[in-house]
């Protein structure tokens, strides 16, 4: 089967985890024998063209014009991802389908939909409306009715847990036999005999001090102000504790200020942008992973800490609610709720004994249910779903485009395969 797959972001360009998934996802399902052309955003140290792990890799620059905002910038975006798309789609005799990931490709996704007739099937990462519990001011409404575009025109919408079926079902009044539950994997291998590369862990706590530790976008549904919040009943019952907190985002000065008001800063290393393999390493020096989340549609993060070998304490919300089963393979908290997130972290550190047997049992689960190549065969299942009630629908490629299809293939006018350069990973 050949795809289209669009996605605004693709490693080395990380902004969320869409980027990830993307990698993981596509990489499996070329493994597995399909043949996966990506369009994605360029990024200045990456090739324009490559093979990342089997993928066919287009990177495209949005137009070069003045973009007063987001919006007008993602539009740009779009732009340049069809201008890609359209001779691509004509040099090979035929795409099977288009997989769009989240709104910010909806625009390319809907054109290349109805000009070349192939079905449309969309993974909805996230909703505006979940993000911001509500919709507030314009922007968010506008986000929200492309969310909704998107998955009126998708043949099936993919969510990654129970959690994001409700919401799609509730916030798009999607119908529910328009729905496939696919949840996100991780890569066991990644974690491996993981050598320390560099990593000292000196830098982040003293040889006595148990880490606690989260990674994440620093943006209030992720909740690290309910873990700071949480810090002082921490540190009061088990002091020889170091909260470090990685990643980036729009309230990362207020909770660093926040640290200082409660002065429990000297207690809390926020390390700004960590690399996957710091990431990897802080995950297994940690005594405990923590996932505070007021919303959240899955949790790679839980997964990534489970692979490690770290215990978890996470919010009993979104899709965590379905990853952790309390007392089973991690803790949970209730959400909103420091005292709660602070008992269930005290336990961990004061109970070496419950800490392993948790680490233990989520490991096994990962293996049962979570590995990419579970995922990517789940996610082909859908392939094939939709593949097999388009070619049984009339709605179907025009005759003409096919006939200028075999034209152009016969006069040899696109050969994309030697622009290509090949790239191991």
């Amino acid at each position: 089967m050949r795809i289209l797959m669009l996605s605004w972001e693709f490693p080395p360009r990380n902004v969320g985890g869409i980027a990830q998934h993307v990698y993981d996802l596509s990489a499996a399902l070329a493994a597995s024998g399909e043949e996966v052309h990506l369009i994605t955003c360029a990024d200045h140290v990456a090739p324009e063209k490559e093979i990342v792990n089997g993928v066919f890799v287009y990177r495209v620059n949005p137009y070069n014009l003045p973009s007063h905002d987001f919006l007008t910038w993602i539009l740009q975006l779009n732009l340049s991802m069809i201008e890609c798309a359209v001779p691509l789609i004509n040099s090979f005799r035929g795409f099977d389908l288009i997989h769009a990931h989240d709104w910010l490709v909806a625009y390319a996704g809907r054109v290349l939909k109805h000009s070349y007739h192939l079905p449309l099937i969309a993974t909805i990462h996230a909703t505006e409306h979940g993000r911001n519990q509500g919709l507030h001011n314009d922007l968010q409404r506008y986000i929200s009715g492309v969310e909704w575009w998107l998955t009126y025109e998708s043949w099936r919408v993919i969510v990654c847990s129970h959690y994001m079926e409700q919401e799609v079902q509730q916030v798009f009044q999607l119908p529910k036999d328009k729905i496939r539950i696919v949840p996100n994997g991780v890569d066991l291998e990644r974690y491996m005999g993981k050598e320390p590369g560099g990593f000292s862990r000196e830098l982040y706590a003293a040889p006595d001090e148990k880490i606690v530790f989260f990674v994440g976008r620093l943006v209030q549904e992720k909740g690290v102000h309910i873990l700071l919040d949480a810090v002082p009943k921490v540190l009061h019952f088990y002091p020889k504790t170091k909260f470090v907190i990685a990643g980036k985002g729009p309230a990362e000065e207020f909770l660093k200020e926040k640290a200082r008001q409660m002065g429990i800063y000297d207690r809390v290393y926020f390390t700004g942008y960590i690399d996957d393999c710091t990431r990897d390493n802080l995950y297994k020096e940690a005594s405990v992973a923590v996932f505070p989340s007021l919303y959240e549609p899955f949790g790679m993060v839980v997964l990534e800490a489970m692979a490690a070998g770290t215990p978890v304490v996470a919010a009993d919300v979104g899709g965590l609610s379905e990853i952790i089963k309390h007392e089973n393979n991690g803790l949970k908290c209730y959400p909103g709720n420091p005292d709660s997130l602070a008992d269930n972290i005290l336990r961990l550190l004061h109970d070496p004994v419950l800490a392993d047997r948790l680490a233990r049992q989520a490991y096994e689960d990962l293996q049962k249910f979570y590995t990419w190549k579970e995922i990517a065969a789940k996610t082909r299942e859908v392939y094939c779903e939709v593949r097999k009630e388009y070619e049984e629908s009339p709605w179907k490629t025009d005759v003409w485009l096919e006939d200028l299809e075999n034209q152009l293939l016969r006069a040899g006018r696109y050969d994309f395969e030697e622009m290509f350069v090949v790239r191991r990973r």
